[in-house]
């Protein structure tokens, strides 16, 4: 095949994918445009995922009618003139790709009126090229609509994610600039539903609020604006540079499943950033759990001339001149912050009724006695537990105890030996005799093996027992995770719970499952949704086993909880009917076994 040039409108679909790659960027680079075109009103009105119809509206400045048609030019742009403004960019989009782009690979119409004409002007593009154009009556600013994304790259088409993945990303794009600007009144609805809304009054807090619920925003951590310079090695002509860090991380005890809660900004520009999302996890160093990460949203300001924007046509990778300052001032004023904050903690007492402690599982307080419960004497009163524990097994407990001490049946298997309690240790690990030496139970691994089979026999015999609540539990979720758990709803559902739609981004919990109502509704759905998010599990394609798995995990007791001999001569007799007694649902082990002869060879016996 002999060398050609390609045509103009081949060329413009081929470069389209690196700055078009999905209907988010669409919205992404029409959003942008819209903030440096001064708009105080964005709204985004998005239908069938973005494949019908992107349209964004904006009272900006607007654009010329005699700019109109080169506008949707390759590389044409009002925001650079010379090569030196590429070293210092002060707006976000400068590159001139995207509007040229969309068009090329879509049906798009634009209305627009600049500030002193006297009407707008109606450019319609097919492809991009100009199917009409004409002279109509329209407020100042720029309204964009994009139409049958991809239709004339179908190979493009067929690879995008489903309509509610779609959606979910264009609600997180949405959210974070909203967070950026907070003096620009944003709107989005999907298919004429308003899904997210801010008021642009310049109260980020406010902003926080609709996006993770006011409940959420009153914990966050304000990080003042701590302003540090670079102690780098710098030209005698340079000034040091100035790097201000603001906004607001939370708590300890508020945690996530995944590093999505952390949200970066370089003057005003959202970011992609692994290094300095870092720096935000090493600020919570030794204060989360494992596998957990905080929330943060983070505004970095600094020089222009000292961030280069230019890597990426998706401009959401950037390249700083001293990196190491940059992480070393937003990991300081994360922790600075976090210090600030943080109470002087003494012991618990484990004795007392009504003991709170801290348990990672859940980041925040628990309350033991919704576990461990006394009466008037003071002594452990458990009937609670064994009341719920038999509406899950069909089965009455003869000891007062939240384990049912007979052995069902359908549960045999890989049987245990037959173990004696010896006791306690940690308040984690139950003590047990065999036949042939110790055995260290891990409570929370066991009962959380407990939970899980007999969760799976119910749901096998379509016997799952579902609890009302006697007042509903409101729940506040961020777009993209009400959106998540929209399309669970079914799901969730046929596992025990009752979930309503309640206001844009809330919902309320009418019952959850039996094994759960002794513990707040709120949180135990957080826990599943949280759990939903994770994009790297194995059982990804299997999301009622996760749900499943959650549920069990957060009803299991925890480590740090002291159970009675009752308590835990129960748990084993349990463990030992378990079909796979040995580990974990997600694959630890439940215990280990110190034989007789390790522990000889241990005090020099043998």
């Amino acid at each position: 095949m002999s060398i050609q040039l390609l045509s103009d409108q081949l060329a413009s679909q081929i470069a389209a994918g690196e700055v078009v790659e999905r209907p988010s960027s669409v919205v992404k680079e029409l959003v942008e445009n819209a903030i440096d075109a001064k708009a105080t009103t964005i709204n985004i009105d998005v239908r069938g995922g973005g494949r019908q119809l992107i349209q964004v509206a904006d009272n900006g400045l607007g654009i010329p009618a005699d700019e109109l048609e080169v506008a949707f030019r390759r590389h044409a742009t009002s925001k650079l003139q010379t090569a030196a403004d590429l070293a210092a960019i002060h707006t976000l989009g400068f590159r001139g790709e995207a509007l040229a782009a969309i068009a090329a690979v879509s049906q798009a119409t634009v209305v627009s009126r600049a500030a002193g004409d006297a009407a707008g002007t109606r450019l319609i593009l097919d492809g991009g090229h100009k199917s009409s154009r004409e002279t109509v009556g329209a407020p100042q600013g720029t309204v964009m609509a994009v139409e049958n994304l991809f239709y004339n790259t179908p190979a493009r088409l067929k690879f995008l994610k489903s309509v509610t993945t779609e959606k979910r990303l264009i609600d997180e794009f949405v959210t974070r600039y909203a967070l950026a600007y907070p003096d620009i009144r944003f709107r989005l609805t999907h298919n004429n539903r308003i899904t997210f809304q801010s008021n642009g009054d310049g109260r980020l807090l406010d902003v926080l609020a609709v996006v993770y619920g006011p409940e959420t925003a009153r914990q966050l951590l304000e990080i003042g604006d701590q302003r540090v310079e670079s102690e780098e090695e710098r030209p005698v002509s340079t000034p040091q540079s100035l790097i201000s860090v603001s906004g607001f991380v939370g708590p300890p005890s508020l945690h996530w499943a995944n590093r999505n809660h952390i949200t970066l900004f370089v003057n005003g520009r959202w970011i992609k950033d692994n290094s300095l999302t870092y720096a935000v996890i090493q600020a919570y160093h030794t204060l989360l759990p494992t596998g957990r990460y905080p929330l943060g949203v983070i505004f970095i300001t600094m020089p222009p001339e000292e961030v280069d924007v230019n890597v990426h046509p998706a401009k959401t990778e950037v390249r700083f001149r001293r990196q190491s300052a940059v992480f070393g001032a937003v990991q300081r004023a994360a922790r600075q912050t976090l210090v600030a904050d943080s109470p002087i903690r003494s012991m618990s007492s484990w004795s007392g009724a009504g003991t709170e402690a801290t348990t990672p599982g859940w980041g925040g307080s628990l309350d033991f006695a919704a576990f461990t419960r006394r009466n008037d004497q003071g002594e452990l009163d458990l009937e609670w537990l064994a009341a719920a524990d038999s509406t899950i097994t069909g089965q009455e407990t003869d000891n007062g105890v939240g384990f049912d001490t007979s052995s069902p049946e359908n549960l045999g298997g890989d049987k245990l030996p037959i173990m004696r309690v010896v006791g306690q240790v940690g308040a984690s690990y139950i003590i047990t005799e065999g036949p042939d030496g110790l055995f260290l139970i891990d409570q929370h691994a066991a009962h959380e093996r407990i939970l899980y089979e007999r969760f799976m026999t119910d749901r096998a015999n379509e016997a799952i027992v579902s609890q009302g609540l006697v007042a509903g539990t409101a729940v506040h979720l961020s777009p993209s995770q009400a959106t998540l758990l929209t399309e669970n709803l079914g799901r969730l559902g046929n596992l025990g719970f009752q979930i309503e739609p309640f206001g844009p981004n809330a919902f309320m919990v009418r019952a959850v499952p039996a094994i759960l109502i002794k513990l707040d509704p709120a949180r135990a759905l957080h826990a599943v949704v949280d759990d939903l998010e994770r994009g790297d599990t194995p059982l990804q394609g299997h999301i009622e086993a996760r749900i499943i798995l959650r549920v069990c995990k957060t009803a299991a007791v925890k480590a740090g909880q002291i159970l009675s001999p009752p308590e835990m001569e129960a748990m084993v007799r349990q463990l030992e009917a378990c079909r796979s007694p040995h580990t974990c649902p997600h694959g630890r082990p439940t215990l280990i076994h110190l034989s007789v002869a390790q522990l000889a060879r241990e005090f020099g016996r043998i």
